[in-house]
Parts: structure tokens; sequence; C-alpha cells
């Protein structure tokens, strides 16, 4: 079986310019070259970045998941790309074999539409919320899990085409879940690959000043669009102990039930909920989706 070609999407503010260049550096210092790299700046012209790669200057702020899908849309069209690689712009590869062995898992398991790197710092320490799965006790333990990094991670092209991309209307929060339960209800593997390693400044979420507002918004907006009706109140019940129970400052309270609110107030996309089979297979894969 042929090797699939790679592409590769990052999404940057011009913000980390060290970083994005030392990223950079990293791509194309892999043993398996990319067909084709595209970097998109959401409001910004990205004049001062020298790089190879296609540079696509957007005059608004989309998001991360707005920014990418024009990338992705890049890459679909131009038909020379069978799996998609999506990095952090402040991201690094430390390792030059990355890409080939994103090819040889994808040209080996054609049920396999995702693929989640772990993501460390440049100590080697996996935060909490890098981990995909509950038991989080050990970052380096492979398997299949119910959703991905959003730092490092490859779609297979197919499977886009299938389940279609990111939901941009998140903007920030959650749409790594909502693009990961599409694939699973579709019947996609996703895979979290520990030995493939984004190495990454160990940030905290809550930096962004929106952070709690979108977060609050954005579940219940996941909630909405892909959770059976019997599941939205228990979902919605079991967010609100966690949050009530998580966040100790006021200010950061009052975001998040503004958020909250949003949510359910405000259009929340299609909605196209799971089977329950999807429900049953998560649940056993360790991670319901009311979690």
């Amino acid at each position: 079986m042929p090797l699939p070609r790679l592409g590769v999407v990052i999404v940057t503010m011009g913000t980390r310019p060290r970083e994005l260049e030392a990223l950079l550096a990293s791509v194309e210092k892999q043993d398996v070259p990319a067909t084709r790299v595209v970097l998109i700046g959401n409001a910004t012209p990205l004049t001062d970045i020298e790089t190879d790669a296609t540079k696509v200057p957007l005059e608004e702020n989309l998001g991360c998941p707005g920014g990418r899908n024009v990338g992705l849309k890049m890459l679909r069209e131009s038909g020379e790309v069978d799996v998609v690689v999506e990095l952090d712009d402040d991201g690094l590869l430390v390792a030059a074999d990355v890409f080939r062995r994103v090819q040889q898992l994808f040209a080996t398991d054609p049920k396999l539409g995702i693929i989640g790197f772990r993501v460390a710092d440049e100590n080697g320490q996996t935060l909490r919320r890098w981990i995909p799965r509950l038991r989080a006790s050990d970052p380096t333990r492979r398997g299949l899990v119910t959703t991905f990094p959003g730092g490092g991670h490859a779609f297979s092209v197919p499977m886009l085409e299938r389940i279609g991309d990111w939901a941009g209307e998140f903007f920030f929060g959650h749409e790594e879940s909502d693009l990961a339960w599409r694939a699973l209800d579709d019947g996609w593997d996703i895979l979290y690959e520990p030995e493939l390693v984004l190495q990454h400044p160990a940030t905290p979420a809550a930096r962004h000043a929106h952070f709690y507002r979108f977060t609050a918004r954005n579940r219940v907006w996941l909630t909405r669009r892909r959770l059976p009706l019997l599941l939205i109140p228990v979902s919605l019940g079991l967010r609100i102990l966690l949050t009530m129970a998580r966040i100790r400052s006021a200010s950061g309270l009052k975001a998040w039930w503004g958020g909250f609110f949003e949510g359910l107030r405000t259009p929340c996309g299609p909605r196209r909920p799971m089977s329950w089979r999807t429900v049953w297979r998560m649940t056993r894969l360790g991670r319901p989706p009311l979690i």
C-alpha cells in the first residue's frame, strides 16, 4: 500500500515569531517532507515571516478552528494530500521522524481517522489537560481514545470528507470534542500515540481572557449538537457540578455562567446527535460523552 501524502496546517496570530520560526524549521527537518505546508495568519499579514510555506493572511481573526478550516480547504482542494498534520504555532517537533511514523500508521489502518500526539513541555512533562483520557496517570500509555490534543494531531482527509471540518463557530474551546465525536459516530478510530511528541510550553489554558466564557458556551453547544435528548440535561447538570467544584474565582464563575446561558439561548449549529451505539462505544473506551 502506498504511503499517504502529508500536508501541514499552522495557524498563527503573529505573536510568537521565535516559536513559529523554530516550528517551521522542525517541519522542514522531517525525514519525510510534507507535500505542502500552509501557514494561516489570523488577522496578521505574515509579511515578516520568511518561509517556503504557502502564506494565507486573513483580515479577520477566525479563531483557531476557523483558521484551520481555511488551510484544510486549501489542502483538500489541491488534491495533493491524504493526511493533514496540524500544529500549534508555539509547538516544536523534537524528533525528525514524526511525519514518517504518521504516514506508516495511516497506511496500515484504513479505519484510523485521527492520531493525537503527546504534548509535553521542555522537561518532558505532560499536563493533565493534554492527556485525552480520564485515567491520566500515565501520559505514555498508547491506545484508542475518544478525543485528541488540539496542539498536535493528524487527520485522515477521507474522514474529513465524510464528517466535515472544524466547528468554526466555536472559535476557542471544545472544538476537538465536536470533531472527535463526529468521527467516532462515523466509525473512525482515534489513536493516542505518545511516541509522537510535540514540545509545547506548559501555559495555563485560563490565560486567555475569554477562556471561561467560551468553555462554558461551547460545552453547552456541544451537548445540544451531539448528544441524544435524554443525555442533555444529565450532561449539563454534571458540568455545573464539576464547574462549581473547580472554579474558585468570582470573576471566573461570573464569566462561566455568562457563557453557559449564552450557550442555551443562542443557535448552536446543526443538531446531529450521536447514536446510542457511539455512546456505548465511548463508554467502553473509558470516557462516556457525559464527562
